[in-house]
């Protein structure tokens, strides 16, 4: 009964860090550039869940809501800055520029929201519910549900609309869906503004799940996104949700195993295994030499 209530508890988990490594996976395939700006665009979304729940008395939804437009928004502001000036320089200005905006929003947010923990209300008035040897909560279900909802209708979106198809093609090869008619700017800046939304979404998600934020929680969330995509396959979305969902799991128990401590020690040990063992992750693809 312990160990299956500690792999629900990893499941719930790893759901919400499989939705930023799907977020962060998109931008990665079509910015083409590793992102250090993911964490606090997670965060910016934690704080607008937040601050709709605490002052606003908004349900569950209309806190989501409000994360994803929050991210929605500076996901284009960050496509704007740091990705479309560089695109025909050097690569590394615009990973540069990334770690600037990151470095930025951080201190702004510690200014302006400061520097303690913020409690999120208790949405669901949170209950346990048994189920065989085990117990959840109608919280933990709530994320699960939202979070597969959300894949699924991202599965329908690139797979049975133009602008999805246009998003697929643009991330494979930029050159040739400009020949195609594709608008590739105003496709780069829709794939990375819904990057980044999903990512605001999961920030909520994380802090209604832990009843808290933080204006530096962007560090901890971002490996954690790293982490899942490596781990299921860059540029593979099934392979970072898998590696997300595998992820908290393998938290969950080796928190059960040993202490609390040592979750970051597991999620970066499991960076490294996987980068010596099999780089290109669960369901990515080996890259043929030239």
């Amino acid at each position: 009964m312990f160990w299956l209530q500690q792999i629900f508890n990893g499941i719930t988990q790893g759901s919400i860090y499989a939705l930023m490594a799907i977020g962060y996976s998109i931008i990665l395939g079509i910015i083409g550039l590793v992102t250090f700006v993911h964490g606090e665009v997670i965060m910016i979304g934690a704080f607008a869940g937040f601050f709709m729940v605490t002052f606003l008395k908004a349900n569950f939804f209309l806190a989501v809501l409000a994360g994803f437009a929050a991210s929605w928004l500076l996901g284009i502001i960050i496509e704007r800055v740091c990705y479309r000036p560089f695109r025909s320089g050097p690569r590394e200005i615009a990973l540069i520029a990334t770690i600037g905006l990151s470095i930025l929003l951080r201190s702004l947010s510690q200014v302006t929201f400061g520097t303690e923990q913020k409690l999120m209300p208790d949405l669901l008035n949170s209950h346990f519910i048994p189920l065989g040897q085990i117990r959840i909560t109608n919280i933990q279900l709530l994320i699960i549900f939202t979070v597969f909802i959300l894949a699924l209708l991202l599965h329908q979106f690139f797979y049975k609309t133009k602008t999805g198809i246009a998003l697929r093609a643009v991330s494979m090869n930029k050159q040739a869906a400009a020949l195609l008619g594709v608008h590739v700017n105003r496709t780069i800046l829709l794939g990375n503004a819904l990057g980044c939304a999903l990512g605001g979404v999961s920030g909520v998600l994380l802090g209604i799940y832990y009843n808290s934020v933080h204006p530096v929680m962007g560090a901890s969330v971002a490996m954690k996104a790293f982490t899942a995509t490596v781990f299921g396959g860059i540029g593979s979305i099934p392979g970072a949700a898998l590696g997300g969902i595998l992820l908290g799991i393998f938290e969950n128990l080796g928190v059960a195993i040993f202490s609390s401590g040592y979750r970051d020690i597991i999620s970066f040990s499991i960076l490294i295994l996987i980068l010596l063992i099999r780089p290109q992750g669960i369901l990515g693809r080996k890259e043929l030499e030239r």
